[in-house]
């Protein structure tokens, strides 16, 4: 009588966990999701904890850097207009004074801010755990396929929201505040509204930046095609524009442009993602 050896035993407890796992109930599903938000949440409060403990560098280096004319990007514009003799686009005044309107309006921007500043942190983190949920229910072509995902999302989020913050949210402030229509009319900026326009740039540019992501997932279920996304370019350029409107509110044609440029670039990145999908696709059928 043969004996099994440990290549089938895996195997064997592999496929039981396969068929646990497919036979679990609706409500088993939530439990497990369940549980996923509550560690997110804990993260969330702990990455919180982390910003709120080194606050003074939050507020003072990341909240109200772009406002600073020693901000990187003010310095580099001017070192810029200093070689190509611009004197123009050297930032030399950012003409606006922010208040509080609220008597809570200072304890509630703390809050806010270290609240964003662990979503950001731990942005890898919330990746790590949705790939947990989602893994039971794939295939094992479909892990070896998706192996990576955390990373490589995480790397286009960071490039996305480092993208934002110093090269959206500046040009934006910029504009926006040097736009004056009359000497009697000051600006003064409440810091709800500086801190959500500042949020709505950085995290708008890392999500936007997950579109190769999202176009290869799309690829792989076989909803997106290289074919369609090429016969979709004028409408895919019409879509990126809005998207840049929607991203940049408010701000001068130059700045929605530089949101818009990065986009078309992943536009064509992503059609590149989607094909080499295909053609691996062909290539194992055949």
């Amino acid at each position: 009588m043969s004996t099994p050896n440990s290549k089938d035993l895996i195997q064997a407890i592999k496929n039981k966990g396969k068929n646990i796992e497919a036979e679990m109930s609706f409500f088993d599903h939530l439990e497990v999701l369940r549980w996923h938000l509550v560690r997110s949440a804990i993260a969330i409060c702990i990455f919180a904890g982390i910003a709120f403990t080194f606050y003074d560098f939050v507020f003072k280096d990341i909240i109200m850097g772009p406002k600073n004319l020693d901000f990187w990007t003010y310095r580099m514009m001017c070192k810029a207009a200093d070689v190509f003799n611009l004197a123009d686009f050297c930032v030399k005044k950012i003409p606006f004074n922010i208040i509080n309107t609220e008597l809570a309006g200072q304890f509630m921007l703390q809050i806010n801010s270290c609240l964003l500043m662990a979503l950001m942190m731990g942005f890898p983190y919330l990746l790590f755990e949705i790939w947990l949920f989602v893994k039971p229910a794939l295939t094992d072509v479909e892990r070896r396929s998706a192996r990576g995902f955390v990373f490589y999302a995480t790397v286009l989020f960071v490039l996305g929201a480092l993208f934002g913050y110093y090269i959206v949210v500046p040009l934006s402030i910029n504009f926006l505040a040097n736009v004056s229509l009359s000497d009697e009319i000051v600006n003064q900026i409440t810091i709800d509204n500086y801190l959500s326009t500042i949020a709505t740039l950085t995290l708008g540019c890392g999500i936007v930046f997950l579109l190769p992501i999202m176009v290869f997932i799309l690829s792989k279920i076989g909803i997106m095609t290289p074919e369609f996304m090429r016969a979709s370019r004028r409408y895919a350029t019409v879509i990126i524009l809005l998207i840049a409107a929607v991203i940049t509110p408010s701000a001068d044609i130059i700045t929605m442009l530089t949101v818009a440029a990065p986009m078309f670039l992943l536009y064509e990145i992503s059609i590149m993602v989607s094909a080499d999908v295909k053609r691996k696709k062909l290539a194992k059928e055949q």
